[in-house]
């Protein structure tokens, strides 16, 4: 029995609200159970140095979390003077995970940046953070194609990522925090719309795992990221 309730294969509850701030070019609150996340997508009409002049974007992210987003409060980074390692590397994620399901050359030279503030955690944060940080994607991207500032629709895919673990030896689908604290076996799968792999992150945190469990938590996976791919076609429809 899972500590939720839940069945092996049954994700949280899901839910995307977009619109949610004034000023960026898109925006959404995604909720994935208990795990809550603001998404907001920057445009700016400039591209990193090592990409100018070459005609492409570029799609990048930053991730952080706020200090009572989780049971305790945590100390800002800023108060630290830097980012954490766990931070750098989970912001590198979102933003080559969404670059995935971009065409470069179609965007053209100018850049969206993807922030991802976790208002509330309970395992998963990185994974909602790509698929809520597509929603925002999507939105500023057809703030372009309406403007023509975009002919041809740079987004080739949505972007959905889910976590799927192995807890008291069962593969189960979408991890909250009591479930991946304990968790033998610990994964992320970042799929693209069209069933594409983007990234799989799997680590046996207290036992080894099989090939075979290993094939069950995709299959798993999959499952997870068609039913987040159609709530986000949904929110953006």
């Amino acid at each position: 029995m899972r500590p939720s309730g839940r069945d092996l294969s049954e994700m949280r509850a899901v839910s995307i609200e977009t619109g949610v701030t004034k000023h960026a070019e898109g925006s959404c609150l995604i909720r994935m159970g208990d795990t809550h996340v603001l998404c907001t997508a920057s445009l700016e009409e400039r591209v990193p140095p090592f990409i100018k002049g070459s005609g492409q974007g570029w799609v990048t992210a930053e991730y952080g979390m706020l200090p009572r987003s989780t049971s305790s409060r945590m100390r800002r980074e800023a108060q630290a003077g830097k980012q954490g390692g766990r931070t750098v590397e989970i912001q590198r994620l979102i933003g080559r995970a969404l670059r995935a399901g971009v065409d470069r050359n179609a965007l053209g030279e100018r850049q969206i940046t993807v922030d991802c503030d976790v208002i509330q955690a309970d395992g998963g944060t990185r994974c909602a953070s790509i698929t809520g940080g597509w929603v925002a994607l999507r939105l500023a991207v057809n703030k372009l194609m309406k403007a023509g500032d975009v002919i041809t629709d740079p987004l080739v895919s949505e972007v959905a990522a889910i976590s799927c673990g192995i807890y008291a030896g069962q593969p189960v689908l979408d991890m909250d925090y009591p479930e991946d604290s304990e968790a033998g076996t610990d994964g992320n799968f970042i799929l693209r719309g069209d069933g594409r792999l983007i990234e799989v992150q799997m680590s046996a945190e207290g036992s080894t795992f099989s090939r075979d469990e290993m094939g069950r938590l995709m299959d798993l996976a999959e499952k997870g990221v068609s039913e987040l791919v159609a709530a986000q076609r949904a929110a953006v429809a």
